[in-house]
């Protein structure tokens, strides 16, 4: 009798992909259902699924339900395959954040609502432009009349004498918003100030790729004033302070500065600068009425947001001596890859955090009802993997490693922090994009934080790599997302959309969250509204 060889099963459509939808927030003792996608949709059957950790229910089927006890991140993992596995294998994530009980003093994702979008008003020609702006904006209640206003940095500096008079700041009004997908149903905000060169003379060696933020702050000491950080992409060779204020009367600047937020590293400050509301500073901060912080790709500064709380001013009002290095609290620092030779599996960073990750925008929330947060705005890595190199033109969940930074470091993680395969360790044919970080996929996202626990750490109770964010929300749907294709190459496009988010502000009052969307209308950044109740 004759045994025939079995033959390998038949793939039509072999499995390349896998995701999972569904709740990004809940609560303990609460059962919610995760769906498994496979990529391709008809992807040949059948196809085998592994949950990690174990559902409650679901095992081995597309569908798992999961219920937790206790509060925090939680992330789960689905591997996906059809055919025998293999090559047709991949790995799909999702994060959910639980908490307890609804807190009535915490703003929840809920209680934020969109209102809409507005353009902003000018040309296109540098250096008086918003086109390729949008690093820092702050909101002025005491503008228009006491209607409000924003002030917004325009096209950057370029460093190398390519655009010496960057950075400038206008101050225009608050048109009403519009929620819709359409540019052109939106209204155009008008100008109150033009353009101006505030920080002309200043800040000549830290033009590569500059890192801004601005804060308004009309405090009894020191009358209102535009409190400035100035940095840049990578540290300088000699150390040099970062912090300023001018007046808001743009006509007269009058800069003052220049200083250091204490001895923190330079990888942690210049990202973002806000307001810390009076009541909260003056018990916790000794009254630092100022927070600033930065997230830099690659975990260097710290491995998820940083914050700190300073002031720059003496008893009498007067700017601190220039070149003072300010006392600062910290309330938020995560683990440096810069001091843990490149640990990320284990560390004290960000639940979940990837290399990629973008938070370029923060306020302080406050609500007439008594919620506060600390938001945090963002661009967060959530695909399977993230690598340093370039976007790869066979698709977005295939890594493309630059050469010598896999020679040199681990240059491509999975999602839980793990090294890639040997087999993602190359650099593919045929790349075009600018070299960086990369992920599968991004996802424009708010992070929350409780202002409690950022009190523990000023405190000393808490080391500041503690806090988690205790909710997010997820804000894609709103995005307009470079419709012109701008500098597709540097900025990547649809899951690998990179510097996404410009500055972020808030007006207390009104309780309107405003946030900069970069190369919205063509080069220039649009503003985005939430209400927050």
């Amino acid at each position: 009798m004759c045994i025939r060889d079995s033959a390998p099963p038949v793939c039509d459509v072999p499995l390349v992909g896998v995701s999972i939808s569904g709740p990004n927030n809940g609560y303990t003792n609460t059962i919610y259902t995760f769906m498994a996608s496979p990529a391709p949709s008809d992807a040949t059957p059948p196809i085998a699924y592994t949950w990690s950790p174990e559902p409650d229910s679901g095992k081995g089927t597309a569908s798992a339900a999961y219920m937790w006890y206790t509060t925090g991140s939680k992330t789960l993992y689905v591997t996906a395959s059809n055919c025998g596995g293999g090559t047709n294998t991949a790995t799909g994530i999702h994060t959910i954040t639980i908490q307890g009980t609804p807190s009535s003093t915490l703003v929840q994702p809920s209680d934020l609502t969109y209102l809409g979008a507005f353009r902003l008003p000018g040309g296109d020609s540098p250096p008086q432009t918003f086109a390729y702006g949008g690093n820092a904006m702050t909101f002025n209640p005491d503008g228009d009349s006491g209607n409000g206003s924003l002030f917004i940095m325009g096209h950057d500096r370029q460093a190398w004498g390519g655009l010496p008079d960057g950075g400038q700041v206008a101050e225009v009004k608050i048109p009403t918003p519009v929620n819709s997908t359409t540019l052109d149903a939106l209204n155009t905000a008008e100008f109150i100030q033009n353009f101006a060169d505030v920080a002309a003379g200043y800040f000549t060696n830290l033009e590569e790729l500059p890192r801004t933020g601005m804060a308004y702050l009309n405090h009894p000491a020191t009358g209102p004033k535009i409190h400035l950080s100035w940095g840049q992409h990578h540290k300088p060779d000699t150390p040099s302070p970062s912090y300023a204020w001018f007046s808001p009367d743009l006509s007269t600047p009058d800069l003052q500065g220049l200083w250091f937020i204490g001895e923190q590293d330079w990888y942690s400050l210049n990202g973002y600068t806000f307001e810390i509301p009076t009541a909260w500073a003056d018990v916790h901060t000794e009254g630092c009425y100022l927070g600033t912080g930065r997230q830099m790709d690659g975990g260097w500064g710290g491995m998820g947001p940083s914050l700190f709380a300073y002031r720059p001013w003496q008893i009498d009002g007067s700017p601190a001596i220039s070149g003072t290095h300010l006392v600062e609290t910290t309330l938020l620092l995560y683990e440096d890859t810069q001091d843990n030779g490149d640990v990320v599996q284990g560390a004290n960073s960000l639940v979940g955090h990837q290399h990629p990750d973008e938070w370029e925008g923060g306020a302080w929330l406050t609500t007439p009802s008594g919620k506060s947060a600390v938001l945090f705005v963002g661009n967060k890595g959530t695909g399977a993997k993230y690598w340093y190199g370039y976007r790869n033109p066979a698709g977005a969940e295939y890594p493309c490693v630059n050469t010598q930074a896999a020679s040199e470091f681990t240059a491509c993680r999975l999602a839980d922090g793990s090294p890639c395969p040997a087999a993602d360790m190359v650099e593919c044919e045929g790349h075009t994009s600018a070299k960086g970080w990369w992920c599968a996929e991004f996802t424009p996202r708010f992070i929350l934080y409780d202002p409690d626990d950022l009190a523990q750490v000023a405190a000393g109770t808490m080391e500041p790599w503690v806090p988690q964010p205790y909710a997010h929300l997820d804000v894609g749907e709103y995005i307009f997302d470079n419709a012109a294709g701008v500098d597709l190459e540097m900025l990547g496009e649809s899951i690998q959309r990179r510097y996404l988010f410009g500055g972020a502000t808030y007006d207390r009052a009104a309780g309107r969250l405003y946030v900069l969307e970069l190369f919205a209308d063509e080069a220039k950044p649009v503003v985005h509204v939430w209400l927050v109740q």
